[in-house]
């Protein structure tokens, strides 16, 4: 099956029937082809508090699918009531999730395939053109549902990195050598900045609506921080040094003894799934907290970027004066294969694609980690919940740090220079890293 070519801006109609069909087969293609090794007893047991049971999101993509394209784009009656509170993400909290009366392996795969059925038969009657109801124009309900499989994708990983050596054992691709030292910065100059996304095109109620901001000169981190500049923090006693880490991050540290990244071994190793090997100082350095990055930020003689700062240096064009939707100008990535073969199950080296660029010299901002902002994630001015406040809303305020770019992980389609991802600052279980803002 040759790549699909990620849509990010629906054309509405007729038309586009066809292309999320295509899509949500693409989808739930990579779901499975991903779980296929895991044993039916990994799928359905819990591998870390952090995380849902495996089998558990299968039920959710589900349900998720029968809410928002059968039920309120469709107006059909739900499949399977008694299962909309196991699979409300809302009501029911990660570290309880293993508790509920979920669909167990067979069952789930079943309901997927249900769901689905119902799901098509709605889209060969839908109206996606722009003068169709507002959650089924421009085909937004149904590209949010090709996203959010996607993102349950990522996590569905993360939950598979936690999981004892041997759960899962994927195979790998081999990755570009290139390389970037870390340590070149770039100045962006100082001016005003559109921070989100115009009004077209599909992205989330978080990246809306578009705004002007206000940006001194700044000078950001060429590459992400790598594992061996991470790893001079460490040999300089980082972990030990209180005046390098906010209060809130000391206490997590102590309280927690945290002394390295998540998955770094304390002889020199870094553990990848199944695979303990000795760490790779080219790579981005990933697995650390928002606590860890500010600390090494402020080692540095920095500080973590602003998300303002992060999406200018990556969307804005100089010379142009315009905002690109992904750092290298406005044509989306081509997505993998569904085929795991295609998949290297790690970040590449840091500065790997110099085609990816950003137009200010960026390099690696969107697709090896995840990377944390000093942002508190809120609303931006003018912001109105769209489709359901449960989405970004809720969220507000709760001590979240923003995150920006997509891992190895993300799939092509749910990556662009505007989208806002967002956890707790202690968390380390997300495939995140981190670059530094030093006086230009």
């Amino acid at each position: 099956m040759p790549p699909l070519q990620t849509q990010t801006q629906p054309r509405g109609g007729a038309d586009v029937v066809p292309e999320y069909r295509e899509l949500l087969a693409e989808a739930r293609e990579r779901t499975l082809a991903l779980i296929e090794p895991v044993s039916v007893e990994n799928l359905e047991r819990v591998h870390s508090t952090l995380m849902s049971p495996l089998v558990w999101d299968l039920g959710h993509i589900a349900a998720f699918e029968d809410l928002w394209l059968c039920q309120r784009a469709g107006g059909l009656e739900p499949l399977r009531e008694e299962l909309s509170q196991v699979y409300d993400a809302a009501e029911t909290p990660r570290a309880d999730r293993g508790e509920l009366p979920f669909l167990r392996y067979e069952e789930a795969l079943a309901y997927m395939e249900q769901v689905r059925e119902r799901a098509l038969a709605v889209l060969e009657r839908a109206d996606l053109s722009p003068g169709g109801d507002r959650l089924n124009a421009h085909g937004f309900a149904w590209e949010m549902l090709v996203e959010h499989e996607h993102q349950h994708n990522d996590t569905m990983l993360q939950a598979l990195a936690l999981a004892e050596p041997g759960v899962y054992a994927p195979r790998r691709r081999p990755l570009p050598q290139q390389t970037v030292a870390y340590g070149e910065t770039v100045t962006i100059a100082a001016g005003a900045f559109t921070l989100g996304i115009d009004p077209e095109g599909f992205a989330y109620d978080n990246e809306r609506p578009a705004h002007e901001v206000g940006l001194d000169t700044f000078a950001i981190d060429r590459v992400p921080v790598t594992n061996g500049a991470y790893l001079e923090f460490v040999d300089d006693g980082g972990y030990g040094r209180p005046e390098l880490w906010s209060p809130e991050g000391w206490d997590w540290r102590e309280r927690e003894g945290i002394e390295r990244p998540l998955y770094w071994s304390a002889d020199g190793g870094a553990r990848s799934f199944e695979r303990v090997e000795a760490l790779d100082a080219r790579l981005p350095a990933m697995h650390v907290s928002w606590y860890e990055a500010d600390a090494f930020a402020r080692w540095r003689g920095g500080r973590l970027p602003t998300e303002a700062e992060w999406e200018k240096a990556a969307a804005w064009d100089p010379a142009g004066g315009a905002k690109l939707r992904f750092p290298w100008g406005e044509d989306a990535p081509t997505q993998e294969l569904a085929n795991l073969d295609q998949l290297a199950f790690g970040p590449a080296p840091a500065g790997a694609y110099p085609r990816g660029a950003s137009p200010a010299g960026v390099l690696g901002t969107i697709g090896d980690a995840w990377e944390w902002t000093a942002s508190d994630f809120g609303p931006y001015p003018g912001f109105e919940a769209f489709p359901y406040p449960e989405y970004s809303e809720v969220f507000f305020g709760q001590g979240h740090k923003v995150l920006r770019g997509g891992a190895w992980v993300t799939r092509p389609r749910a990556v662009r220079n505007t989208f806002r991802n967002w956890d707790f600052p202690q968390r380390r279980q997300i495939f995140n890293g981190f670059r530094c803002v030093v006086a230009p």
